[in-house]
């Protein structure tokens, strides 16, 4: 038994369990240097409160009414006052109202369907109508596998006889749309399910399966509405429902309030200065320009000012549809406030970030969810110079509301919510690079935190941004500009929104960027990944060859000489020093070197763990099937391979989507520890004793003991491990056999009778004595 190999193993898990513990303490450390800047600061953290939940639950609760039907393209307010009042009136009740800018049609000249609510000037959804992006079939938040189909976000409600489901609002492009569902319109039949309620509905297309035609009843219509649902798309950002039955809801995205207007100053536990509901009250739908552009405003006329709130969202360029990387992944969102008193006023503005990214992937990455590769980080980019220096903050931290963190000290470039695959980032468009608009950001708890410690990781969090104290005079309104990103995390496009700090590979970023780069080079060439991983694999081996082979020939010696080590062993038995030199003169007879073997598997490390966090956030693996999408098998080479639901049969410990294994078999990690297996019993000499025997028992137990820890690995780098283990047995196999060097067994190295060094019992002298005897 070579020991190399278990030092190799040892040193390997624990190189990785110290970066991963690293990392977790690396963090923490972050987050407090970041609060002693605060302290030093002399500010106290507004931010992180339980009354979050409590205000999106009023606002949940409050009753929601039918949208009105939008007004016509270019129809405008008065343009000295948009919002229709006077200071000192007050503002009467705005009616709750839905609308959509974009399309769900990936024909369309969007990448995108919006929807936006007038409750707050809020953005409700956001979701990509790639193909490419769709959701997956595993339902993050109830834990279980989901199929259901997609017929569109219609924001259902009751009706008030509870006898159907009234259809809010239809997006441009969805399969609603195409059938003709109409805002208002109310559902009684679900195929053969009677909806008299919106939970109804919501449990009627729970039970669907994507492809699925449905038959929709609508009161007032003769004939029913068949609709075919096509597959869930992926929002990006979105107002968390808790459970399926449950009318909590998380805060909207992008909500704006006052942190300070003159003298007055929102309390730290606060969540509106009095007598100001900017977040939870309707505002105004001034203005809704064509298909990607509307207006909101909200009048606080006891304090002399007047808020608007403008969405755009951005158009494709003519001939750009085809290109991933077309900068078209954002809204473009422009604050203003303007002084409708008339003596000048101190404003400073709250500004909250995105909340309900994507928590996909839960089940498999928990175990790498640590600063740039957790489920929901947030992240803020500060400019130091002409670098942007990026910061997270894991959502499980955010959790624990111990957190005191704090970001002043320079501009911000960009601040938002970072999930695995899809960020959503507020990006300032300032003029001066140098400019700070913003006294603090803060990462905010928005959701509640679940018992489970498991699900702390999708804790549902945001960013806060507070503004500095603006001086707004009546003729000079306060105007900021931002774009907001919402999309996939593709180095190329995050590259041209200033985003790249949101690609994290870690430590051994410089292995994973070229070996990623060159993963899609062979895409480009053979567009299936699995035959890519396998191209890449056979590349790296190719140029290890050379260290490889010497470790092969050193394996080979190593298998030779073990009868004359077996022989010194016990030979030597009661002495340590003397079997030692023994073994050391014969290695240096034959020049072979027992740690030479390591150097190949430690240059391999760098690779493995580089991959290994590439294809976790690589979003271009993401649902990339080995054979075919219509082959669930192994249908995502970002995940483990996933051949059988197998949670409903095993014990929770094991299955659960916090146990052990999971809640699927997976196939691709067994065949990788297989291979493992086998190359050391075909390579590895026989145990010279009792303890080298030891030794060997514990490789296997240490072999499955890396098969349960690497259970939930991606599908890919399980592939990558496969053919490399193969390549590594051909090698062995094809390689020519060296003569044996030890001849005469029966002889051995004695070290206590004569010099080790002159010593010309070994068989290896005689030998060369004999033949030149016959010369």
């Amino acid at each position: 038994m070579e020991k190399r190999y278990i030092i190799f193993f040892v040193l390997a898990i624990a190189i990785i369990g110290s970066n991963m513990l690293l990392q977790r303490w690396l963090a923490p450390q972050r987050a407090q240097q970041a609060a002693q800047q605060a302290q030093k600061a002399g500010e106290k953290e507004p931010g992180a409160k339980p009354a979050e939940g409590k205000q999106a639950e009023k606002a949940d609760e409050a009753p929601a009414a039918i949208a009105a039907e939008e007004k016509p393209a270019g129809e405008k307010a008065a343009a000295e006052n948009p919002a229709g009042q006077p200071a000192g009136a007050a503002r009467p009740e705005m009616p709750l109202r839905l609308l959509t800018l974009g399309s769900a049609d990936p024909a369309s000249p969007y990448r995108m369907l919006v929807t936006l609510t007038s409750r707050g000037a809020a953005v409700e959804r956001i979701e990509l109508n790639s193909p490419r992006y769709h959701d997956t079939n595993w339902n993050d938040r109830e834990g279980r596998e989901d199929d259901s189909g997609y017929l569109g976000h219609l924001a259902v409600t009751d009706t008030p006889d509870k006898a159907g489901a009234v259809v809010q609002v239809v997006g441009p492009g969805t399969p609603a749309a195409a059938a003709g569902v109409k805002p208002g319109d109310v559902i009684t039949a679900f195929d053969d399910y009677h909806v008299r309620t919106a939970l109804d509905y919501r449990d009627a297309l729970r039970r669907t399966r994507i492809g699925q035609q449905v038959a929709l009843r609508i009161a007032g219509r003769d004939k029913p509405v068949e609709v075919t649902l096509r597959p869930r798309p992926v929002q990006i950002v979105q107002p968390e429902r808790h459970g399926v039955v449950s009318k909590k809801m998380d805060p909207l995205s992008y909500l704006i309030t006052l942190e300070s207007v003159g003298k007055d100053k929102l309390a730290t536990d606060a969540d509106e200065l009095p007598g100001i509901t900017m977040r939870t009250e309707n505002w105004e739908l001034l203005e809704v320009a064509n298909a990607d552009e509307a207006r909101f405003g909200y009048t606080l006329s006891d304090h002399g000012l007047e808020i608007i709130k403008r969405y755009r969202l951005a158009k494709l360029p003519e001939g750009t549809a085809s290109d991933p990387d077309t900068q078209a992944y954002h809204l473009v969102f422009t604050l203003e406030i303007r002084n409708i008193g008339k003596e000048a006023t101190d404003v400073a503005y709250r500004f909250d970030g995105p909340t309900g990214l994507p928590t996909e992937g839960s089940w498999y990455t928990n175990k790498i969810a640590t600063g740039g590769s957790g489920l929901r980080d947030v992240v803020v980019g500060q400019r130091q110079g002409s670098s942007v220096s990026t910061h997270f903050a894991a959502a499980a931290t955010i959790a624990d509301d111990k957190a005191n963190i704090h970001w002043q000290d320079y501009p911000v470039a960009f601040a938002g919510v970072d999930a695995i695959y899809f960020a959503s980032a507020i990006v300032p468009q300032h003029r001066d690079l140098k400019e700070n608009w913003f006294a603090d950001t803060i990462p905010v708890r928005v959701g509640p935190v679940s018992e489970d410690k498991y699900k702390k990781n999708q804790t549902d969090v945001t960013c806060r941004l507070v503004s500095q104290p603006f001086s707004i005079k009546p003729d000079a309104p306060l105007r900021h500009e931002f774009l907001l990103f919402a999309g996939p995390k593709r180095p190329s496009l995050l590259e041209q929104y200033d985003l790249t700090g949101l690609v994290n590979y870690g430590w051994f970023g410089f292995v994973a960027e070229p070996m990623l780069a060159i993963l899609h080079f062979f895409y480009g060439i053979i567009p299936n990944y699995g035959v890519a991983i396998v191209l890449l694999t056979v590349l790296v081996r190719s140029c290890m060859f050379p260290i490889s082979r010497r470790q092969a020939v050193n394996a080979q010696k190593m298998q030779e000489l073990q009868p004359e080590i077996k022989r010194i062993t016990e030979k030597y038995k009661n002495n340590m020093e003397a079997r030692s030199k023994a073994q050391q003169e014969l290695f240096r007879k034959h020049n072979y070197n027992p740690l030479s073997g390591c150097l190949p598997m430690f240059l391999q490390l760098p690779i493995f763990i580089g991959l290994y966090r590439s294809l976790s956030v690589d979003v271009e693996l993401r649902l990339a099937p080995l054979i075919s999408e219509s082959v669930r098998w192994c249908s995502n080479l970002g995940a483990p391979d996933m051949l059988w639901y197998w949670e409903p049969y095993l014990p929770a410990y094991f299955a659960a989507p916090s146990g052990w294994l999971g809640p699927y078999l997976n196939v691709l990690p067994l065949v990788t520890i297989g291979l493992f297996i086998w190359q050391q019993k075909m390579f590895m000499p026989p145990p010279a004793d009792e303890q080298a025997a030891m030794q060997a028992k514990m490789m296997q137990y240490m072999m499955v003991f890396m098969g349960v820890m690497f259970f939930k690995v991606a599908s890919g780098l399980c592939m990558y491990f496969i053919a490399s283990s193969l390549w590594g047995i051909a090698e062995r196999k094809l390689l020519p056999k060296t003569k044996p060097a030890v001849g005469d067994e029966k002889k051995t190295i004695d070290v206590a009778s004569r010099p080790v060094a002159t010593s010309p019992t070994n068989g290896a002298g005689r030998a060369k004595k004999k033949s030149g005897g016959k010369r």
